[in-house]
């Protein structure tokens, strides 16, 4: 089965049964990654490499969320420590 590469209109040859949607490939004529965005009928769109990016930033925004939360306990624990040093006063 064939479809069309969007960005240089390039007939593409796949077996409709090696790729799902979501599936990234490149188009042997202009070099564009593509994503199959279809598969009855098979079809393409430009996959953004800024879209491989912005998820590596959302893990790195979630990775830094942690560790702020886990410096926020540690402040929480001292803040105790502290009271029980008032307390024995």
């Amino acid at each position: 089965m064939s479809a069309i590469c969007p960005e240089c209109d390039s007939p593409i040859d796949v077996d409709e049964f090696d790729v799902d949607i979501g599936d990234e490939l490149t188009c042997s004529e202009c070099g564009s990654l593509l994503r199959v965005s279809s598969d009855a009928p098979l079809e393409f769109e430009i996959a953004d490499e800024d879209d491989d990016l912005d998820e590596e930033e959302e893990d790195e925004v979630v990775e830094a969320e942690e560790d702020d939360a886990d410096l926020d306990e540690d402040k929480d624990d001292d803040d105790e420590d502290d009271d029980d040093r008032i307390d024995d006063e």
